[in-house]
Order: C-alpha cells, then sequence, then structure tokens
C-alpha cells in the first residue's frame, strides 16, 4: 500500500494530519501491512541507509528527487523534493501567509506520487488531504485509490491553467473558474473517508460539506466514516517522561503532583481552583474566540485557564489580552510545544475544546487519556469520542454544548467546573474516559479491511 502525506509527525507538523498518519502508519505496519510511506522533502530530515535518485517527470514539475531510507521514528519512508518544496514551514512564510506556489509545490508532489506508483505498482494508494489529491487525475483507473478528508476547510483551489496538465479526467477539477483538487479526488477516489462517523455524516449537508456535500453526497457508500486513534504508547499517563509524575487509571492519585507541578509552572498557587487547559491551533475552526468569551467568568467560576497554541495573528492578541488584564486567571504559551502539552492533559482539570467543526479532534481523546474531563462542542468526532455526564449519568465522560456559541459553551463548561468539584463524580468520570481505548488497533483494522475489498475489486 503507497500511503502519501504532506505531514507526519515528527518529520513535518503543522496540524493533527501529522498525528494521524503517524498513528495509522505505525499501527498497519504492526498489524503486517507493507506500506510504502511518501511524504515531501522539505528539507532538514536526515535518513539512515538512504539512496537518492530521479524520477522522470513532466516539464511542468520540474526536477524530481527522492531520498529513501529510514527514519529512526517512523521507518522507511520516500522523502519527495520538488522545485521550491523545501522551506522552514510546509505551507505558510513568517507573517503567516501561505506560500504563494502553494499550488505549483503540491500538484508537483502529486504527480510524483504517481511516478512513484507506477514504479512499484501498489495494490492500493491511500491519499490524504488536498495536497495528494491531484494524483487521482492521473492514477485514476490504473489503481485502486481512497482519499481520507481529515478537513475540507482546506481544498486547494488555485488557478483554472492547472487543469491543462490534469490529462482525461480535469473537467472534475474545474471549480467555478479554477481549479480544485479536493474536489475532483471526491469524485475520482474508489473511497473517501472521513475520520470519524458523525463527520461523515455532517459534510453531506450544505451545512456541513463546505461547498462539496453534493459531490459528496452522490457518493453513497463509497463515502466511510473511521475514527482516528492516539499513539497510546506515547499518550500514556504511566510510562510518561515528561509529566512531573507517573499514574494510572487504578490510582490517580500523582495527578495531583502534576496539576500542582503545573500550577508553579504558571506562577500560581495550587489552590482548589478548577484549572482549565486548552491546546489548540489558533484558528476560527477551533473556537478559541468562544474560549476567550468565557474568559470574563473565570473569576466567578472560579476557575484557571491556560492555553497553549499558535496561529491567527488576532486571536493570540486576544488571549495575550487577556493574560495581561487577569494574569491571576489567564495564562497563555504562543507557540506549540509538546512537553508542555503533555503537562497540560496530566495536570489540568478540564480540556476545553470549544470547535466550530472537527473533523474528528485527537487532544480530547488524548486528554481523557490523562484523566482530564473535556468539556466540547457537539460537533463531528467530539460527538462520537464524549458522551455527556449530565445527559447519561452514569455513562459520562465529559460534558458537550448543545450549540456553538457563546451561551452554549459557557454552559457546558459551567457544568463541568462543577462536576469537578464533587470528587466522586470528578474521580468516576475520569476513570471512564481513561478506560476508553483510543488506540488505532480497531480504526487501524478497519482500514485494513479497506485496503483488502479495494485490492479485491
Amino acid at each position: 500500500m503507497l500511503f502519501a502525506t504532506a505531514e507526519l509527525t515528527p518529520i513535518a507538523r503543522v496540524g493533527g494530519l501529522a498525528e494521524a498518519a503517524a498513528g495509522l502508519i505505525s499501527a498497519l505496519r504492526g498489524s503486517g501491512v507493507d506500506v510504502h510511506l511518501v511524504v515531501p522533502d522539505y528539507g532538514g530530515v536526515e535518513l539512515d541507509e538512504s539512496e537518492t535518485f530521479s524520477l522522470d517527470a513532466p516539464e511542468w514539475v520540474g526536477p524530481v528527487t527522492v531520498r529513501r531510507g529510514v527514519h529512526p521514528v517512523v521507518g522507511a519512508v520516500d522523502l519527495v523534493h520538488v522545485p521550491g518544496m523545501d522551506r522552514p514551514h510546509p505551507y505558510l512564510d513568517e507573517t503567516g501567509e501561505g506560500w504563494p506556489d502553494n499550488d505549483r509545490r503540491f500538484m508537483g508532489f502529486s504527480a510524483a506520487i504517481t511516478l512513484l506508483a507506477n514504479a512499484t505498482n501498489p495494490d492500493v494508494v491511500h491519499l490524504n488531504d488536498w495536497h495528494t489529491s491531484a494524483a487521482t487525475a492521473w492514477l485514476h483507473g490504473r489503481f485502486p485509490t481512497m482519499l481520507t478528508i481529515h478537513t475540507l476547510g482546506y481544498q486547494g483551489v488555485c488557478g483554472e491553467h492547472w487543469l491543462q496538465h490534469l490529462g482525461n479526467e480535469a473537467f472534475r477539477f474545474a471549480w467555478w473558474g479554477a481549479t480544485n483538487p479536493m474536489a475532483g479526488a471526491i469524485q475520482l477516489a474508489d473511497r473517501v473517508l472521513a475520520v470519524s462517523p458523525t463527520y461523515a455524516s455532517e459534510i453531506v449537508t450544505p451545512e456541513g460539506g463546505m461547498g462539496l456535500h453534493e459531490r459528496l453526497a452522490a457518493l453513497g457508500d463509497r463515502l466511510i466514516g473511521i475514527r482516528n486513534g492516539i499513539d497510546t504508547a506515547i499518550w500514556n499517563p504511566l510510562s510518561d517522561p515528561l509529566i512531573a509524575a507517573n499514574y494510572t487509571v487504578a490510582d490517580t492519585a500523582e495527578r495531583a503532583t502534576c496539576r500542582s507541578a503545573l500550577m508553579a509552572e504558571a506562577g500560581w498557587a495550587d489552590d482548589n481552583q478548577t484549572l482549565i487547559a486548552v491546546v489548540s491551533r489558533l484558528v476560527d475552526q477551533k473556537g478559541i474566540d468562544l474560549a476567550l468569551s468565557c474568559a470574563r467568568f473565570l473569576d466567578t467560576m472560579p476557575a484557571r485557564l491556560m492555553v497553549l497554541g499558535s496561529g491567527a495573528v488576532a486571536i493570540a492578541d486576544g488571549l495575550r489580552y487577556w493574560q495581561d488584564r487577569a494574569p491571576d486567571r489567564v495564562w497563555f504559551l504562543d507557540g506549540y510545544d509538546e512537553p508542555l502539552a503533555h503537562r497540560l492533559f496530566a495536570g489540568s482539570d478540564l480540556f476545553f475544546m470549544p470547535s466550530r467543526f472537527e473533523p474528528c479532534g485527537l487532544a480530547q481523546m488524548q486528554a481523557m487519556a490523562y484523566g482530564s474531563i473535556p468539556v466540547v462542542t457537539g460537533v463531528g468526532g467530539l460527538v462520537d469520542t464524549v458522551i455527556d455526564d449530565d445527559r447519561d449519568r452514569g455513562d459520562g465522560t465529559g460534558f458537550v454544548s448543545r450549540t456553538v456559541d457563546d451561551a452554549g459553551v459557557l454552559d457546558a463548561l459551567h457544568r463541568g467546573v462543577r462536576a469537578v468539584r464533587v470528587s466522586r463524580r470528578r474521580d468516576a468520570i475520569q476513570r471512564r474516559g481513561m478506560r476508553m481505548d483510543w488506540s488505532w488497533a480497531e480504526p487501524a483494522q478497519d482500514h485494513i479491511a479497506l485496503y483488502q475489498e479495494l485490492s479485491a475489486e
């Protein structure tokens, strides 16, 4: 199986795509699947036992070189370089704007995926998001293909002139005077996979389909939802070397040590006030502005908020404003710090994730693995992973807002704060979340079943 992705932890990480791809690849290989992994060569990644070779690419792509070798974490991998691919950030320049030649870079990468498939003759080609979608134009009818949609928020829409390079299937990519890689791939892929069952049902609606709902609805049973997993070898409070003390679901006493260490890191006294954590990209999708609207009520809950994330300057500025205005209530670090993410999950009482839409979400599962109780909106994969304990008392693993707005998320947060103050209820909710199997074991087997189905057609 040839698996192509623009992100892969730890080679290149921007969002959940990187972690999801890495976790799935590890589980597939652990189950005996022969995975030919293909990732862009953004530069600076060393491989063992490597060889470098060129691909005979079309003139419009330019020279293509492949470094094939073994990465110490992800294993065997092909790193593909097309002109302009090596950049300090996969997609964005230093101002946070997209590189102006992202269309050329990832069209070229998609062409290189096709050339590698021709050379290796895989049973199935598994593509991920818009960065690889154009490959379906050249792979269609030659190899079984599967496209995973990690988010419809980014579709790779670019100039109409790209249609001239997409061959006989170019018309499928035509999009209101432009070229839409994801729109074409949705029609051409043999299976389209959404990263949670609820997201699969949302994206066929006008509200959730982001302009592609009709094409997605037309797929019928070719559209499938499989929940993502997390790497439970990394996200495990029993063995995690990055947290202040280790603990298990059977004995969570050392969570208090993790909480005290986290409070000290923020410069706060470890009192009985609820500690709320946010670990997120700072983008509109993640609803961080909804979290900010709750900041004015922290004093009356009472609670404190720690936020780790990077992204939109305006959202970061809003967090800095609250940090300056209420330093005893709000703490913010602009950036991504994975060790700190582990500490936040291990030391916080509640994990806040007020997303406007969420294809699957990984952070809520990571939080539950560490006993931080999630407070989320009722969208996408959050519906599939978090059970509201007020609606299903005795079965809940967190708290779910009925609406994606200020009033809804504030109500859910208040309910979470009230719950964690009752130690027996808090402990019960924590343990239910910690006992859930969030690993890739079952999702990987569901993927393998799809690969077998495709290769037999």
